[in-house]
């Protein structure tokens, strides 16, 4: 049997490819507003999974998932995904006089990017379905050993961390070859993702309510 940590870590790994708005928001903020920005927007995403994990061995994301619960947590998810987007899509990039890239509006405090990761991936209700999903098939496994199931947990919380922080250097590190024309084009290409993505949340929170 693989050792939950290392079993967490093979987990997180495959999570770290998945496409999703926080994916988006996460190397849209590295190449605006550069490194610190994004892992503390990375740092935002892991809280708010860890929280969505707590809650869900609690299980609490088990009430989440019921009628009307689950139908008011996608429509105000959806609209989130959908307002952020277009805020992102309306924004736009300059050259400032020493020839770097700036945005039109003020650069916002480190709690703002805090809490833009924190919401943007709490509000997701198929974040909190995910984790629940993986809760179950663990405590089927598992049972109730505590520590594996910590350290499983655990292997998956770093190694999403990890790789968030890896994407926001790596995003950081190309930004000095991004023209304002690409630099807005990723505006918009990450704004209609956004949205798109809170649409189909909306719709889909409708049609299985």
């Amino acid at each position: 049997m693989i050792h939950p940590l290392f079993e967490g870590i093979l987990i997180g790994l495959t999570m770290a490819v998945m496409l999703g708005p926080a994916l988006f928001a996460l190397l849209q903020t590295s190449l605006h507003r550069g490194t610190r920005a994004g892992v503390i927007l990375a740092f935002g995403i892991f809280l708010s999974d860890f929280l969505i994990v707590v809650l869900s061995y609690l299980g609490a994301a088990q009430l989440l998932n019921q009628g009307k619960k689950s139908l008011v947590v996608g429509l105000i998810g959806g609209t989130i995904l959908i307002i952020y987007g277009i805020v992102t899509l309306t924004r736009k990039v300059q050259i400032n006089d020493s020839n770097n890239l700036i945005e039109a509006r003020h650069v916002p405090g480190p709690l703002t990017f805090l809490f833009k990761g924190f919401f943007l991936n709490f509000a997701n209700p198929f974040v909190w379905f995910f984790w629940f999903t993986i809760m179950m098939g663990i405590s089927g496994t598992y049972g109730s050993e505590f520590g594996a199931v910590s350290s499983l947990f655990g292997g998956v919380l770093i190694t999403i961390f990890s790789t968030d922080v890896l994407k926001v250097f790596i995003a950081s590190s190309i930004k000095k070859y991004m023209t304002p024309q690409l630099m807005n084009l990723v505006n918009y290409v990450v704004g209609i993702l956004l949205a798109i993505f809170g649409v189909i949340l909306i719709i889909r929170s409708t049609i299985t309510f």
